[in-house]
């Protein structure tokens, strides 16, 4: 495995409920940066991250900074430093802010200063319950939770899924900090989002990688954008514009 890979999967298979949702995965993940994985709904994106994390029976090979990963237990895989930001949030409603974070603490080492910094409005929230929070503040927990622990990868799965426009503003702006941390393979619809976050970008179709390559490279080719997402890379400004950095254009693809 080079050493410029923090992960490296090869022939990922998985299943739910024995029916097959992923194919046939191969793909790498840069030790630094943001790779983007792509597709439209239904194709293995959220899948595929849980194959990798071992939230569902998997098959291939998956190697962590040249360990492999794919026989142990997802608590094992987390305690070698992989952070996960689940999709929808599932924070503890019936705990406060501080009791998620504290239940997240993996050890002495946690990165408190971090999430003061990035979080401010989570500090002020401490004493609330999880479940009384917006879904935008939800989401700032969910994200506050990885980002508390010393990170090797972070698995994101679409953090700015219903979001207001300006809750994605600021979502992006905590996964551009974030990926100064770790590198981050991420799930995103938004696809201003990973136009600004992403250097690369992984592509699947039919729970299997139809393309690989630089994000802006894909981005900047409408065919291409077309072809495997359904969408228009180039879509006219929104209501979203300017909520997320770099002035990217808020289109959105089909999670």
């Amino acid at each position: 495995m080079s050493p410029e890979l923090i992960l490296s999967v090869r022939n990922l298979s998985a299943s739910i409920a024995g029916q097959q949702v992923v194919e046939d995965v191969s793909l790498d993940v840069p030790a630094t940066g943001v790779t983007a994985l792509l597709g439209r709904n239904g194709v293995g994106k959220t899948s595929t991250i849980k194959a990798i994390l071992g939230l569902i029976p998997r098959r291939g090979e998956i190697l962590l900074d040249g360990v492999g990963i794919d026989r142990e237990p997802t608590h094992r895989i987390v305690q070698r430093g992989v952070g996960y930001v689940p999709e929808d949030r599932e924070v503890f409603a019936g705990l406060t802010v501080a009791e998620n974070l504290k239940l997240a603490q993996r050890g002495p080492d946690a990165h408190w200063d971090v999430v003061e910094t990035l979080f401010p409005d989570l500090v002020q929230r401490s004493a609330q319950l999880a479940g009384t929070l917006s879904g935008g503040q939800q989401q700032m927990v969910s994200l506050a939770r990885a980002l508390l622990n010393p990170n090797r990868l972070l698995l994101v799965d679409e953090p700015t899924k219903g979001l207001a426009p300006k809750i994605v503003g600021e979502v992006a702006d905590a996964l551009v900090r974030a990926a100064e941390l770790a590198p981050i393979l991420l799930v995103e619809q938004n696809l201003a989002v990973v136009r600004a976050l992403a250097r690369d970008v992984v592509v699947v179709s039919g729970g299997r990688v139809v393309h690989t390559g630089p994000a802006a490279e894909f981005l900047d080719d409408p065919d291409l954008v077309r072809r495997h997402l359904g969408v228009h890379g180039d879509a006219p400004e929104s209501a979203a514009a300017g909520a997320v950095p770099d002035g990217a254009h808020p289109t959105e693809a089909p999670a």
